[in-house]
């Protein structure tokens, strides 16, 4: 699928012209000139002004707002409109509105009140969708599909009866038995047993906690829900608009919608980003690598972040000068080829009317926000023709399984701080922080072109997962995986004959015990020889562990496991599988990953020292391209390996030292 500006980086915003008179549209259009603008989002939350009422479709004035990005040579990114239903819709289909685990139906009032099993709403949303496709198939400012928006970001999951019997059917589909059903889930255990489908429900507030089973099959069951949404507008965008690439805004990490599932449906993967004022720059690189690499290292897009502030946190403080900048260049520098913002134009009333925007209240081009959003549409035209479409290859490889998110923070369970993302977190901050490039993939990934893979908290392993990763050892690869590993199968059974389950043999051990910590509990793991010879924290987790083959790099110092392996390292075949038996401290993840990769032969891109974030892009013909970004608000002098190096922002020639101001980018192509 070709992309929608070939040759180009996608820039704009989210543009909703339907809040304003007309005459306010024209000067959009040359403020947007002056931005470098090539692409805006339309239509997101239009439904209720195209069908006012049911089956009376108004187009005239998206026609307009179409012809005139036309005109003016802006290429539109044209949503569905299907995120939130007309009002009146609840009033003829009020079985439409989602119902919450606790049994209470929601109402319209804000947006996305929708059940995504609702035959209601998926009739009506398809009936939408293909008038739109019809009309516009031949547009020419028509150049990418946006389907509806943010699947799942206010109605994660619903419970009402519409998901009831269409949870039935998925399960029957799955297990096509009640006797595989109760297998699987284990209803023996509380008298759980079922005898007719009709008789399963969601998994509803109850006296005691639901079946993990049926939780997990439910997070399942809503990840397919909302993506059969997404299928339903996608078969007609495909039959009408075969040529024009489709997209939705996936969300940063974000624990109901498995990206991985999604982008084989998407052409180009798109998500919203917004850090919380002070976020670690390491945390906002994760969920670009993550998009990255759900389309298999195909470039991305940023469909949303904020020009400056946003109005959902408790507090909404303005970035600071050179943060919309950089934010948007550490995009494109994780391989983005699109930076849109929320929105272009501030609105003047609603629920977001103190969310930032290109043009703010004050509507001109006078002022920090908008003279920053120009600099950066200016910079990425210029970058355009040297770094579009350039690609991101990479080492390292961190292994991320939704199934095990749903299956590993199911509660009560042995710990309620097991926060799998954050844990993720601080074994990918340890490997970015030497800039060193990773890719964030499935465990039945193929791993063979990576030196180093690191599944931290991996507890559930997939089918052929333990064998993927015994064969990348076995050939050379380096392992890390961490505590609560290897516990249970796809179907959440404990793997019986002893922790790490499949794992065992792989990494050298057996677990006889893991003990979750309280916050007031504390252990230590001393490593007495080696680079990494000190005492480091234990915290969260402390495990009783055994060798059987394994090497101990380090030990527990304290409590009934003192003197036990808390590191061990594992040759098996030609590689190395690591464990780690607890939580330390993040300098030693951090010292730790710097060995492993120092072992495995993995280089970081450029040695500037953990101050400056590199990262490299890589030509079709080979030209390697290096983005250092200046996070801090110091200057920072760097001195470059040898060679010659084009700064693209201003053409300089550039080698030996450099200074990269406070709170700037530097991009090199090496010559």
């Amino acid at each position: 699928m070709q992309h929608p500006l070939p040759g180009h980086i996608l820039y704009g915003g989210d543009y909703n012209p339907e809040q304003w008179s007309e005459d306010v549209w024209l000067e959009d259009m040359r403020l947007m000139k002056l931005a470098n603008v090539n692409m805006v989002s339309i239509n997101i939350f239009s439904w209720a002004l195209l069908e006012p009422r049911p089956e009376h479709y108004h187009f005239e004035q998206l026609d307009r707002i179409m012809d005139l990005l036309h005109e003016h040579g802006i290429a539109a990114d044209l949503a569905t409109a299907t995120a939130s239903p007309p009002t009146w819709m609840s009033r003829l289909y009020p079985s439409m509105l989602p119902v919450t685990r606790e049994g209470v139906r929601m109402s319209h009032g804000s947006r996305q009140h929708y059940c995504p099993n609702s035959p209601d709403f998926r009739r009506k949303s398809a009936a939408l969708v293909q008038r739109l496709a019809e009309r516009y198939a031949q547009h020419p400012a028509l150049k990418m599909w946006h389907l509806n928006n943010e699947y799942g970001c206010h109605t994660s999951q619903c419970y009402c009866d519409n998901c009831a019997e269409a949870f039935r059917v998925w399960l029957q589909e799955r297990y096509n038995s009640l006797e595989e059903l109760n297998t699987v889930w284990g209803t023996n255990f509380w008298s759980q047993r079922y005898y007719e489908w009709g008789d399963i429900l969601p998994p509803r507030v109850s006296p005691a906690q639901n079946n993990p089973g049926q939780t997990l099959d439910y997070w399942r069951f809503m990840n397919d829900s909302l993506l059969g949404c997404y299928r339903i507008e996608e078969d007609i965008l495909r039959a009408v608009t075969p040529n024009v690439p489709l997209t939705t805004n996936l969300m940063v990490a974000f624990k109901p919608v498995d990206a991985y599932d999604w982008a084989r449906h998407m052409d180009i993967v798109s998500f919203d980003m917004y850090p919380a004022h002070g976020t670690d720059p390491a945390w906002n690189a994760l969920h670009h690598d993550l998009m990255r690499s759900a389309k298999g290292g195909r470039p991305h897009m940023v469909m949303e972040q904020s020009p400056s502030q946003v109005n959902w946190q408790p507090q909404n403080p303005h970035k600071r000068p050179g943060q919309m900048r950089l934010h948007s260049l550490q995009g494109v520098a994780h391989g983005a080829d699109g930076i849109l913002f929320f929105q272009w134009r501030q609105s003047k009333t609603g629920a977001e009317m103190f969310h930032s925007a290109v043009i703010t209240h004050e509507g001109d081009e006078h002022n920090r926000i908008f003279k920053q959003a120009a600099q950066v549409g200016a910079e990425l035209a210029k970058l355009s023709a040297s770094v579009a479409g350039a690609s991101t290859q990479s080492d390292v490889a961190i292994l991320l399984d939704w199934d095990n998110w749903w299956a590993v923070e199911y509660l009560p369970g042995p710990s309620n701080r097991l926060k799998y993302m954050e844990i993720v977190g601080r074994y990918y901050h340890a490997f970015h922080q030497q800039n060193i490039s990773i890719d964030i993939v499935k465990p039945d990934s193929d791993l063979s072109k990576y030196k180093v893979a690191v599944a931290p908290l991996l507890y559930m392993l997939s089918p052929g997962a333990a064998d993927n990763l015994e064969n990348f050892v076995s050939k050379g690869g380096t392992l890390l995986t961490s505590f609560f590993s290897g516990i249970v199968d796809e179907n959440n059974h404990v793997a019986l004959g002893g922790y790490p389950g499949m794992l065992r043999k792989l990494l050298g051990i057996h677990v006889e015990e893991f003990d979750p910590l309280t916050p007031a509990m504390h252990n230590q793991v001393v490593i007495k020889e080696g680079a990494l010879a000190g005492s480091y924290p234990a915290e969260l987790w402390g495990e009783l562990v055994h060798l059987e083959g394994a090497q101990a790099l380090g030990t527990f110092t304290d409590d009934y496991y003192a003197d036990q392996p808390a590191l061990t390292v594992n040759h098996f075949g030609s590689g190395n599988a690591y464990y780690l038996a607890t939580q330390s401290s993040q300098q030693f993840l951090d010292r730790l990953a710097q060995e492993i990769c120092q072992q495995a032969g993995v280089q970081p891109l450029l040695s500037l020292g953990s101050e400056i974030e590199v990262t490299r892009r890589v030509t079709s013909s080979g030209d390697n391209i290096y983005f250092l970004l200046n996070h801090q608000q110091q200057d920072q002098q760097v001195t470059l390996p040898g060679g010659t190096y084009t700064s693209l922002l201003d053409g300089e020639t550039v080698k030996d030292q450099l200074t990269i101001p406070a709170m700037d980018v530097v991009i090199l192509q090496a010559r």
